[in-house]
């Protein structure tokens, strides 16, 4: 199974360990966690049930490239790292 982590400053608000989940897409993987904490749905996604803007994904270190389906493949070994990207000057 995939395994899905967040980024510590994401706890300090909301509940959010790590947490194993079958998928063969970051769609399908983000889904069942989001079905395990739904907390996080407003966090992660937008109305539209795309990423945030302010959000980005991880698979084993690269950053992914569909950010609107999230339909990166992943695999049973996969690590996805979520977090909230950095901005300003």
């Amino acid at each position: 199974m995939a395994e899905v982590k967040f980024t510590p400053n994401l706890e300090r608000h909301l509940s959010a360990p790590p947490v194993e989940v079958e998928g063969g897409t970051v769609a399908e993987a983000l889904r069942r966690v989001l079905d395990r904490n739904p907390r996080l749905r407003d966090y992660l996604l937008d109305d539209q049930g795309r990423l945030q803007k302010q959000i980005v994904v991880f698979i084993n270190g690269a950053l992914i490239e569909d950010r609107a389906r999230m339909s990166d493949p992943i695999g049973p070994a996969s690590e996805l790292y979520v977090m909230q990207a950095l901005s300003g000057g």
